[in-house]
């Protein structure tokens, strides 16, 4: 197993309930090997020098069954209050002579270990308090802290991720650029590992991956356009549910999303599978939805808001919405700019249902639309 002289730990957050699933997630099996192994192998082929895995929900079946030498196990007895508890946990045990630590989820098994050296070779590189890597423009895991941030992480509570403590350090963020799809790919439902099981080795799920993420099915032009345009960012329930009322309405519907394949939204015009807005061309009647997740709520807005969409509206609650606009503040938009982002999205209907939140977002639109066809003389 390789190892250096660096100073950087790996936390591995393996304490959820796996509800979804029905079953732990750590232990289901890919090429006969649960997904934590998977996961471990990966960060013990790196650089990593310390490895502290946190476990929660189903803790001595994982520590039964999986391989557990030179890795120090926490149990986190608060696993369901979230994951910010998990990384307390985590971060409490890394090294006192760790600099850094790897924010490392364990139902990720395939990230590579080379990209895991690379954001380690970046921090030293450039001392950057949080590095994070991105396909394509998109954000993804794991996540690599220095140590002087390791405060904030401690008072973080509930589900709350390390991604709350982006926004204070605009300047102290690096976006690492990889050619790995695996920061993307998470095993969230049965449907997906089944999927994966399908293709067959990792070396033919990971083509299989990389040509799902070529702009080769429907390429999106770069002409300008005047007609209405709705852009999701995203490609979950919420924007198919967008896409099929959007239709309707007459627009033209464009999702950008690395992984979407055309038979999940059949009502798409175009498809976009690197975030780059300039690769729309321009459209003064476009109209875009960022229902990231999370997974690039910032950067989608900004280009949102380079690109002087008429609308730019973010699914997401009111405090993550807050954190969003308060980053790009400190990137330097101003508070009349970030006026323009409607967040949360759509009109106060009481929406919960994902067909109930595309219509709030769809009324409002046309609301807007209707409203800026009046001023205009």
């Amino acid at each position: 197993m390789p190892r250096s002289d660096s100073a950087t730990a790996a936390v591995v957050l393996a304490a959820g309930s796996s509800s979804r699933m029905g079953a732990p997630k750590q232990l289901l099996r890919l090429d006969d090997r649960p997904l934590l192994q998977h996961v471990l192998d990966n960060v013990r082929n790196s650089k990593v020098r310390d490895i502290v895995v946190v476990l929660g929900a189903s803790a001595e079946a994982v520590q039964h069954e999986i391989d557990l030498r030179d890795v120090r196990v926490v149990v986190n007895e608060n696993y369901q209050q979230g994951m910010g508890t998990s990384l307390k946990a985590g971060i409490s045990a890394v090294a006192p002579d760790a600099d850094s630590a790897l924010i490392v989820l364990a139902d990720q098994p395939f990230v590579r270990a080379t990209t895991l050296n690379a954001l380690i070779a970046e921090h030293r590189r450039s001392k950057a308090k949080i590095v994070i890597p991105a396909f394509r423009g998109f954000r993804g895991n794991p996540v690599l802290l220095d140590r002087s941030v390791f405060p904030e992480v401690l008072k973080l509570a509930g589900d709350i991720g390390c991604r709350a403590i982006f926004g204070d350090h605009p300047k102290g963020i690096v976006r690492l650029p990889v050619d790995d799809i695996g920061i993307l790919l998470d095993i969230d439902r049965r449907d997906d590992l089944e999927a994966l099981r399908s293709v067959g080795d990792r070396a033919g799920r990971e083509q299989t991956l990389l040509e799902r993420a070529e702009l080769k099915d429907r390429q999106v032009s770069t002409g300008a356009s005047i007609a209405p345009e709705l852009v999701v960012v995203g490609r979950d329930a919420l924007a198919l549910a967008l896409a099929r009322i959007a239709k309707v309405l007459s627009f033209t519907v464009t999702v950008v999303d690395p992984l979407v394949e055309p038979g999940e939204l059949p009502e798409v015009d175009r498809v976009l599978r690197e975030l780059d807005f300039s690769m729309l061309g321009s459209n003064p009647n476009r109209h875009v939805v960022v229902a990231s997740r999370g997974v690039c709520d910032e950067e989608a807005i900004e280009q949102a808001l380079r690109s002087n969409s008429a609308y730019i509206a973010l699914v997401a609650n009111r405090k993550r919405g807050e954190e969003v606009l308060r980053g790009l503040q400190l990137k330097g938009f101003t508070s009349e700019m970030l006026a323009q982002v409607r967040v949360p999205a759509g009109l106060p209907i009481g929406a919960e249902q994902p067909e109930e939140i595309a219509l709030s977002i769809l009324a409002e639109i046309v609301s807007s639309r209707k409203r800026i066809g009046k001023q205009k003389p």
